[in-house]
């Protein structure tokens, strides 16, 4: 494709330039930004592509677009800060605060099983419909009317939708403020351009995101609810962790003002690669976004073993993902960060002062790509 490049980038990291131009060249990109901080000081700020389906409209460094999965940590961060500031305990339960949340034999799980996927609510099972997904009260009631998967502690599958409403509204009880304004004040005060819910005087610089291709014309949608019929156990599970509501994963209404306007913090975080690795960085500064002991424990492995969702050994931290062989964030074991759909990630390694944003709005099958796996490699061939 011929794509347009634009930004600064290092002469050090001219490799990853070349990469970055070779993602659109030779590897499908449509739109994307890469930046990397190290030591706090921008070396890559890189945007290139099309943020629109037509290619009228060029990817600029301060394009917003969702990032999925990416913005599973940042709630994980508001939910760990409140702990810094000795308001919540990891292993205090989930029902001290959220008496609610107690129904149908949840109420010994606690808030490190929410953060580390063990909580036992991966998918809702009351049936639930897309206007239902634009109203925070409703999807956080049907969280905790929800009769657990397993006995909370015991194993974990990933949440991978309802991790959001989980962590909120954890968030929004300790704290009595939502996810969407905790987020907004947060990255505010380190210069990082992230959302959950996009202002409405942001919506201009969002990216359409394409689950197809650009030649394609009609984007995936969910499943109708007759086609779960028959389906039990892991499989019900998974199905319902997708769809239900049918939007839940964005299909059918991504690129919406709804979705981007709503709060649906696991799934539904805008922002532009510079945000995301600025939040990163200010990670790395220590005590800045969390006291270095909390760190630490939160990007070590706390839970290790098959994922029935994503069908592969995982191992989850505290939101955060530790660095593995099969998708790492670079070379060193102290690495840590997630990944979202199609390929976006952030991360910090510590040992390098590395921190890294990668968007896009081409969604390819799940998390590491070689879009971004050439990106990272480049990077640390060059240190």
């Amino acid at each position: 494709m011929d794509a347009p490049v634009s930004g600064t980038c290092d002469e050090r990291f001219g490799e990853l330039r070349e990469e970055f131009a070779r993602n659109f060249a030779e590897r499908g990109e449509v739109g994307a930004a890469v930046c990397v901080e190290i030591d706090g000081r921008t070396v890559v700020d890189l945007a290139g592509g099309w943020a629109d389906r037509e290619a009228r409209k060029p990817w600029r460094s301060d394009t917003l677009v969702d990032f999925y999965s990416v913005g599973k940590a940042f709630v994980a961060l508001l939910a760990l800060r409140l702990v810094d500031a000795g308001r919540i305990g990891l292993d205090d339960p989930i029902a001290k605060v959220w008496p609610e949340f107690a129904a149908e034999g949840k109420e010994a799980a606690t808030l490190r099983h929410a953060l580390c996927h063990r909580a036992g609510v991966p998918a809702l099972r009351p049936p639930l419909t897309n206007d239902d997904l634009w109203r925070w009260d409703v999807m956080a009631n049907a969280v905790a009317a929800t009769t657990p998967w397993w006995e909370p502690g015991t194993k974990h599958a990933y949440h991978t939708n309802t991790y959001g409403h989980l962590v909120g509204e954890i968030v929004r009880r300790v704290s009595g403020t939502s996810c969407r304004d905790q987020l907004a004040e947060l990255a505010a005060t380190v210069g990082a351009d992230v959302h959950v819910g996009v202002p409405r005087t942001e919506v201009r610089r969002c990216a359409d995101v394409l689950f197809v291709t650009p030649e394609e014309t009609t984007p995936a949608s969910a499943p109708e609810r007759d086609e779960l019929a028959g389906l039990v156990g892991d499989q019900l599970m998974e199905m319902l962790s997708y769809f239900n509501p049918p939007g839940y994963s964005s299909m059918g209404v991504v690129n919406t003002p709804e979705w981007r306007g709503a709060e649906v913090p696991s799934t539904n975080g805008h922002g532009s690669a510079v945000g995301v690795a600025r939040m990163y960085a200010a990670l790395l500064e220590q005590g800045r976004l969390l006291s270095p002991e909390l760190l630490e424990e939160a990007t070590s492995p706390q839970s290790v073993g098959y994922c029935p969702i994503l069908h592969e050994e995982v191992t989850f931290g505290l939101g955060f993902k530790p660095t593995v062989p099969r998708r790492p964030f670079g070379p060193n074991a102290r690495s840590f960060g997630h990944f979202g759909t199609g390929g976006a990630v952030g991360f910090a390694d510590p040992d390098a002062g590395v921190a890294f944003g990668y968007v896009m709005n081409h969604v390819i099958p799940r998390w590491q790509s070689t879009r971004n796996r050439a990106l990272m490699d480049a990077l640390y061939r060059a240190l």
